[in-house]
């Protein structure tokens, strides 16, 4: 974060992004059997994911950095570029892909997307302690420290951000008070392991149908809700017209305004006239989240326009304009990602690491169990670990109709979150000693 990268300028920054996924669609599209081959071992939304991560990497880009100012004082700075994607095109995004919603179908998808979730979270909440308790065994001064700089105080932070998302984050750092200056070395490995652990089920994506033979899932609902969609879409297929991309732009960015402007009054309504919600060591802090009412919000006009004629735009392409905010959220997620930081706490890492791999190893043992499908295993992970931002687009790269269950399962982490981690916290604290 200290060394500035060689362009600062978002203008360029994006102008970067929007190469790394122009050369990631032009390649793919080619026919040779160079290509063909290349993206038949590594999918291309991966590919749009690791190029701006490769970028950041080289200090080329970056999301964030210090550099000194007029008066010689070091200062922070950050990039604008994501927090476009997640606040402005992500609920954009959302209303596209919603317009052709089958709400019966995604009822009809069945519990198992609820109980991979549900697995998911218990997999956070168990894998801090038992990291714990590994990582003791050969490191026991990385699990350490005493009051406020204790270790499992830092952790439970990231068990607030796996399986809530930002705002529980915060909640737990009020709650267990960890010593603010050593906090950047668990956002650190916040960044490291959940983006390590996206890339792994983006991999995953391409090989989905190999994944779901060995779990031997039944994948008939989501090919029925896949195929209901798309049949509905090339029913009502037509050329699209100018008219049509300003009218889907409209109804998309008016959606966002409307969204903003209800999450700003939706927060400041509950934290004006409930005390509770104010109190961030409470587990209700989460609905003060402007970022949770402005997805909920986005979702909800979907849903209600999806029952209206503005469902006959998904004929002119509205969920594959979508598609294009949410391949940009993509490349700005990766964008924060830094490949280099993986060796700048090893012992942090390691926790991290381990836990994230008692979560996988549960999601994938209880999908064997109830024959789950690899997507309610990706998507149910990812609604915990990656939250209202990145849920959707693990969803929607599978596609575009079930982008709406990457958002419901995420925002009921978002109210389980406090409540989860605070259990998973008692554990570590346990299982350190303490």
């Amino acid at each position: 974060m200290e060394n500035v990268p060689f362009f600062t300028n978002d203008t360029i920054v994006f102008a970067i992004l929007m190469l790394c996924l122009g050369l990631v669609f032009y390649t793919s599209s080619l026919q040779t059997k160079f290509w063909k081959t290349f993206y038949k071992f590594v999918p291309g939304i991966l590919l749009c994911y690791l190029l701006p991560a490769i970028f950041n990497s080289l200090g080329i880009i970056s999301p964030e950095w210090k550099e000194l100012d007029a008066n010689g004082q070091l200062v922070e700075k950050s990039s604008n570029v994501y927090f476009i994607a997640s606040r402005y095109l992500l609920p954009a995004s959302l209303v596209l892909m919603t317009l052709s919603i089958d709400l019966k179908g995604i009822f009809n998808l069945g519990p198992k997307a609820l109980i991979m979730f549900i697995t998911g979270t218990l997999g956070i909440v168990i894998g801090g302690p038992v990291a714990i308790l590994l990582i003791s065994i050969f490191s026991p001064e990385t699990v350490g420290g005493a009051g406020f700089d204790a270790v499992w105080r830092g952790l439970s932070t990231l068990a607030g951000s796996w399986i809530g998302g930002g705002a529980n984050q915060a909640a737990m750092l009020e709650i267990y008070q960890y010593n603010p200056d050593k906090y950047g070395g668990m956002v650190l490995v916040d960044i490291v392991v959940a983006n390590l652990w996206m890339a792994i089920l983006l991999i995953g994506i391409g090989k989905s149908k190999k994944i779901d033979a060995w779990l031997k899932s039944d994948t008939s609902a989501i090919e029925s809700l896949k195929e209901k969609v798309s049949s509905y879409a090339d029913s009502i297929t037509r050329n699209p017209t100018l008219t049509d991309y300003i009218i889907m732009l409209s109804i998309a960015f008016v959606t966002v305004g409307v969204a903003h402007w209800g999450a700003g009054g939706i927060s400041n309504l509950l934290s004006n006239n409930f005390e509770v919600f104010n109190d961030k060591s409470s587990a209700l802090a989460s609905f003060t989240s402007n970022f949770f009412w402005m997805v909920t919000i986005a979702t909800a006009i979907g849903i209600i326009l999806s029952y209206t004629k503005a469902r006959l735009y998904e004929g002119a392409g509205a969920s594959k304009l979508g598609s294009i905010f949410i391949y940009i959220l993509v490349a700005t997620i990766g964008m924060k990602m830094d490949l280099g930081m993986i060796f700048e706490n090893p012992g942090l890492i390691a926790i991290g690491l381990v836990w994230m791999t008692i979560h996988a190893l549960l999601l994938i043992g209880v999908a064997k169990i109830i024959r789950a499908p690899y997507f309610f295993l990706a998507v149910g992970s990812q609604a915990n670990v990656g939250g209202a931002a990145s849920a959707p687009v693990v969803a929607a790269a599978f596609h575009p109709s079930l982008t709406t269950v990457g958002v419901l399962l995420a925002v009921f982490g978002y109210v389980v979150g406090t409540y989860g981690a605070i259990l998973c916290t008692i554990l570590m604290q346990i299982a350190s000693g303490s």
